[in-house]
């Protein structure tokens, strides 16, 4: 065996030992990718009946939101009627009201003054 032959027989093997050196990160790579793609499929599987969930609980809220907003529509229409109501009594009765007791109030106390 020459020198030649020695250097070619190192070489080989330290081209041997490179590619066992890369294999090993790469098989665990490979792995590594297998678990993301299971992982993925496993991730696609459940996020679909749950985004069907969330579309017929966003369905759901949006009817209940249209029936609230109908009741406050009709609250605010009560609140108005009953002010506009409020409003007229005070106007037709509050006045007259005052008066009576002023004049009741007026009587008791002429009434209570004589009678010391």
């Amino acid at each position: 065996m020459s020198g030649g032959d020695v250097a070619a027989l190192i070489a080989a093997g330290g081209f041997v030992l490179l590619v066992l050196f890369v294999a090993v990160p790469l098989l665990k790579l490979g792995r590594v990718l297998d678990e993301t793609r299971n992982s993925i499929r496993d991730l696609n599987q459940t996020v679909s009946p749950l985004l069907s969930e969330l579309t017929e609980t966003v369905t759901s809220t949006n009817k209940q939101l249209a029936k609230v907003d109908q009741i406050t529509e009709n609250i605010s229409e009560v609140t108005t009627n009953v002010s506009s109501l409020v409003a007229v009594f005070s106007a037709t009765l509050g006045s007259p009201l005052v008066k009576i007791a002023g004049l009741t109030q007026g009587l008791r106390s002429a009434l209570l003054g004589k009678k010391k």
